[in-house]
């Protein structure tokens, strides 16, 4: 990936992957919604917001909030490729379920090498996607849009294939995986309740009903072959 031309520190990484990750959200990235998501004080994203500034890693218009410059859009690309390879490591390589990855690479992602990286990449066979369903960024600074809408939205009668899932909550991902979803699983919706009630879907011969906040953790995508009965694909 891009060399940003400078060393950086572990929580510049942290402010621009949570600003380039607000981007994609399409959220303003307001001082209060970044701090929200890192948990810490206005103040301190303020200070932050013009160290990043005078690096020229972001850009900011009044009452528009702040955007990544290409700069930092490449340093928080790489921490997230980072992110991505190390959860997917941990999940083949040393079986770490889906809903322990994502902590255990956040301590991990600032302190690997780039050969150690590389390695990664080619040891898991130069993957395209997280243990979560998210795209990995390539080496170069690309990565591909998130695919899927949400599971919340869906209609009674389509065949559907989850693509993705959040990964910032550990409880929700342990429910769908009591649930029996995983990713790639096809699935018949049979009944959506109005009034965000519950969501009833078919899972081969299993009938499963979810809520409509848990859903809301899904992503999904119109199956290949729609009159195909779905196939199970978790393990």
């Amino acid at each position: 990936m891009a060399d940003s031309g400078k060393l950086v520190s572990a929580a510049v990484e942290d402010y621009v992957k949570a600003i380039f990750k607000l981007q994609q959200e399409n959220e303003k990235v307001s001082t209060t919604v970044l701090a929200r998501k890192l948990g810490t004080s206005a103040a301190a994203v303020t200070k932050m917001m013009k160290q990043l500034a005078e690096n020229k890693l972001l850009d900011y218009t009044p009452y528009q909030g702040v955007r990544l410059t290409r700069s930092g859009e490449l340093i928080a690309l790489e921490i997230i490729r980072h992110h991505r390879l190390i959860e997917l490591y941990l999940q083949r390589a040393l079986g770490y379920s889906w809903d322990e990855v994502d902590a255990e690479a956040e301590k991990l992602e600032h302190h690997i090498s780039e050969d150690f990286e590389d390695r990664i990449d080619r040891m898991l066979d130069f993957p395209t996607r997280d243990p979560h369903g998210d795209p990995i960024p390539t080496r170069d600074g690309w990565m591909e849009a998130h695919r899927g809408t949400s599971l919340a939205t869906a209609e009674p009668g389509q065949r559907v294939v989850l693509m993705r899932v959040k990964d910032s909550n550990p409880e929700a991902l342990r429910l769908l995986t009591q649930l029996g979803l995983c990713l790639n699983i096809e699935m018949e919706i049979l009944d959506a309740q109005p009034m965000n009630g519950p969501i009833t879907l078919k899972l081969g011969d299993n009938v499963r009903t979810i809520g409509r906040e848990l859903a809301g953790h899904v992503f999904i995508e119109p199956c290949t072959y729609p009159d195909e009965e779905p196939i199970i694909v978790c393990s």
